[in-house]
């Protein structure tokens, strides 16, 4: 029978580097906080227990934890990260399995490689941390390790030897052990060092020294990019983009310009999409097969049908549905409204808070006028009606199946079908004002040129 799992968060730093009134740990990666990474991936590997060690300064974080369903620690004052964990130990009394200890500002571990980490456990070995390979390993802790395979030890770089800084594998700061072990390991730290705290790390040379066996986990270094500032922030970005471009390509789906692309976490596109250079997904994308992206669109909270087409220059909100066939074009933004089957929006209009029927056609610069000043109403156009171009449709109004409005109608009373809604001034036309005009305007302004 497998071991239960638990998963200890650390996110009680203070990110002074980020300068920000925003707690470090709820920046965002994809579109998730960093915080909502690190729980996702604990529910991703079976956790049972979620455990977010939190600071007096960020009362958001806990805030946060606990709505995912994290329990919550406080650490006050802090005092390193081995003081951060025996935060927790309370919370998780009576609690036997294995823990993991992430890190809140380290957002793109795997799933897979957390289970690794996990899984190293299910033998002889006491202890996992989690290594990897930078491509300049300047300034990390070395992980030590023996013949056998079995790590030795941690050891910071200011305190190695020469050949103990020719190692490439170092220290990400993610360990497993279980519970009862971790504890009573972190019970023996003491805080005499340099900063006064109390390492996490530490646990390593003590249960080797208790005889306990150790192992070294390894992971991608783009994994485990630790987020201390506004750079680290964006490169950590940069990673995730790479990773879900390549992911979305291996998938089947075609990147024009791959670097121009943005995706979110949960972007999700079907095969044989075609994404065109400069688009930006939102979250809660989904994409089915056929569909074209033409460049510079920027969808999000929109789920868009089999063989639909969108762009260039469209905007997608919250809540955008486009079935099968439809098209939106360029200069069109839909929120809150379905398209269906064979809809067409081709141009400048605006349909927010509308049910669009199947093969209905909305003229360029149409709107939907749904907002009153308090309250949203919504736009019922019904299957194959014909909207003339600039026609305004005053929320709430039906326009009927078949029917047509004309040009530059501005419609506020349901059409019924088949019918044809005109609600504009009658066109009159002056003979001979325009020149009348020109003539009486370039006489005041010679006029004026002379005084």
């Amino acid at each position: 029978m497998a071991r239960a799992r638990a998963v200890i968060l650390l996110a009680a730093g203070h990110g002074t580097r980020m300068k920000s009134a925003l707690p470090k740990p709820l920046h965002g990666v994809g579109g998730r906080s960093m915080l909502d990474w690190g729980l996702t991936l604990a529910d991703s590997c079976g956790a049972s227990v979620k455990m977010v060690v939190w600071g007096a300064h960020g009362p958001q974080v806990r805030e946060r934890a606990e709505t995912a369903g994290a329990l919550t620690a406080l650490q006050d004052p802090p005092m390193g990260t081995g003081h951060a964990v025996l935060c927790a130990k309370q919370a998780l009394a009576g609690f036997d399995g294995d823990v993991a200890v992430l890190f809140a500002d380290t957002p793109l571990i795997r799933p897979e490689t957390l289970e690794a980490v996990f899984s190293a456990l299910e033998g002889p070995v006491k202890l996992a941390v989690l290594g990897f390979e930078p491509a300049q390993p300047t300034g990390y802790g070395r992980l030590v390790e023996g013949r056998d395979g079995a790590l030795e030890a941690i050891v910071e770089e200011k305190e190695a030897s020469a050949e103990q800084k020719a190692i490439r594998l170092c220290n990400s700061g993610v360990l497993a052990a279980p519970a009862s072990l971790m504890f009573e390991l972190l019970s023996q730290v003491t805080n005499d060092n340099a900063k006064g705290e109390y390492y996490l790390t530490d646990i390593v040379a003590l249960a080797r020294k208790a005889g306990h066996s150790a192992r070294a986990v390894r992971a991608d270094a783009s994994e485990v990019l630790g987020v201390n500032s506004r750079v680290d922030l964006a490169a950590a970005e940069a990673a995730f983009q790479t990773r879900a471009r390549r992911a979305a390509m291996e998938a089947g789906v075609t990147l024009i310009a791959p670097e121009t692309v943005f995706f979110s976490h949960d972007t999700h596109i079907a095969n044989d999409v075609v994404i065109e250079p400069h688009v930006v997904f939102g979250p809660g994308v989904r994409i089915e097969t056929g569909a074209v992206i033409h460049a510079f669109s920027h969808l999000e909270g929109a789920a868009v049908g089999e063989g639909v087409s969108i762009g260039p220059y469209a905007r997608l909100r919250p809540g955008a549905q486009l079935s099968k066939g439809s098209r939106v074009g360029n200069f069109v933004e839909v929120k809150n409204a379905v398209l269906g089957e064979g809809a067409k929006a081709n141009h400048l209009s605006y349909i927010g808070d509308a049910d669009i029927g199947p093969k209905a056609n909305i003229g360029a610069g149409t709107i939907t006028c749904n907002y009153d000043g308090f309250f949203k109403h919504r736009t019922i156009v019904g299957e194959g009606a014909f909207i003339g171009s600039n026609s305004a449709l005053v929320a709430p109004v039906t326009i009927g199946k078949g029917a047509f409005t004309g040009s530059g109608s501005v419609v506020t009373s349901d059409v019924p079908d088949d019918a044809l809604a005109l609600s504009r001034g009658r066109q009159e036309n002056k003979e001979g004002w325009a020149a009348r005009f020109r003539k009486a305007m370039q006489a005041r302004k010679d006029k004026s040129t002379k005084s």
